[in-house]
């Protein structure tokens, strides 16, 4: 499939059948995450595969309480017969950035002397599962990133054994799209143009140069 097309056909699914998902289908888009950029090419990312019945069982157990009776979109994800979550490591940065050809000491808590203005650990792990996504629709599957509730996040840890340093930046199932399903947001906002989000030499002057192509 072209690069455009990929992205083109790119969506949020949250419907799916049953029907199992090819281990080295999961194994690829993997590999694709791990050549996503990371500041400082610290990699600090981790990612918990989710692929037996039991494991995706504790996964939904622990992160809502509508199991039993789901509603609309969980009763679709619910099928999802994979799901990965993407982690991060604050501390992996802090030490790649104290080393010699980075040269910064950072504290290992907080936020005070932080070289950086935003959190990179996360921004790299979301950049990371869009190569997850994007591998999906290559391959004829879809695919959701959502976030787990911030109250479920302990829970998560616990139940599967998560290192303190890694934090869920979200969860992403995997699986054949089956029709049908909860609706996302596409189905009711619509899809800014490049000329009302593109702004040109500084914000507020618009134009696309050479067309959208």
């Amino acid at each position: 499939m072209e690069f455009r097309e990929v992205v083109r056909r790119r969506r949020m699914v949250r419907s799916y059948t049953d029907e199992a998902v090819d281990p080295a289908v999961v194994d690829r888009a993997l590999a694709h995450a791990t050549r996503a950029p990371s500041a400082g090419f610290t990699q600090g990312w981790g990612f918990l595969v989710l692929d037996a019945p039991e494991d995706v069982g504790r996964f939904w157990a622990a992160t809502s309480d509508g199991v039993a009776a789901p509603d609309r979109w969980l009763a679709g994800m619910v099928r999802a017969p994979v799901v990965v979550l993407p982690c991060s490591s604050r501390a992996a940065y802090v030490e790649r950035y104290a080393a010699p050809d980075k040269g910064r000491a950072v504290a290992q808590e907080g936020t005070e002397g932080s070289p950086w203005s935003v959190p990179y650990w996360h921004m790299d792990a979301a950049m990371a599962s869009l190569l997850v996504l994007q591998t999906l629709v290559d391959e004829g599957l879809g695919g959701c990133f959502f976030g787990v509730p911030p109250d479920r996040v302990e829970a998560v840890t616990t139940a599967f054994g998560i290192p303190a340093e890694f934090t869920p930046v979200g969860a992403i199932t995997i699986g054949h799209p089956a029709p049908g399903g909860a609706a996302g947001s596409r189905t009711r906002r619509p899809r800014r143009d490049l000329d009302e989000v593109v702004h040109r030499g500084r914000w507020g002057r618009h134009g696309i140069a050479g067309g959208a192509g």
